[in-house]
């Protein structure tokens, strides 16, 4: 098992993971995911990034940015064909690599609050949850990973 990460910061590759993907990531965390959307959060700061399998199958969509020394990130579900693969725990890694290639303190994770799943995923890789929601709707929570520093 072994993903591909490729940035996407072309309409071209933001066109291929949206095409590929429409199906599987509609309830994606803090937006519809249509192809506007996409690109309005690239042209708002965020980096896309497509994962790949060893098949070349995109098999999730990752978005981050690096806001006041924290790394912040979110991504879409798998396909549920893909669920249980390990891939969840590949994207977990790829993001505190992206981190630490970006000398940021922590890393905050974004995520539906009904996405069970992704508690479970993020309580296993060291992260906690922040008490309140963030957005208006109160359906999209916080969780946190410090980062420690390099002596």
């Amino acid at each position: 098992m072994s993903l591909k990460f490729f940035s996407a910061d072309k309409p071209k590759e933001m066109k291929k993971i949206y095409e590929y993907t429409i199906d599987a990531f509609s309830d994606s965390p803090d937006f519809n995911w249509n192809l506007d959307e996409i690109k309005r959060e690239v042209k708002d700061g965020w980096s896309l990034f497509g994962v790949t399998n060893e098949e070349e199958e995109i098999v999730a969509a990752l978005f981050f940015r690096l806001k006041n020394n924290s790394l912040l990130t979110k991504n879409t579900g798998l396909k549920i064909n893909h669920q249980g693969a390990g891939y969840s725990h590949e994207i977990k890694n790829f993001f505190e690599t992206k981190a630490k290639e970006l000398k940021a303190n922590s890393i905050k994770h974004y995520c539906r609050i009904d996405n069970f799943r992704m508690y479970s995923l993020n309580e296993s890789h060291g992260y906690k949850k922040t008490p309140s929601p963030v957005d208006e709707e109160g359906q999209i929570v916080e969780w946190v990973k410090p980062l420690k520093a390099k002596l």
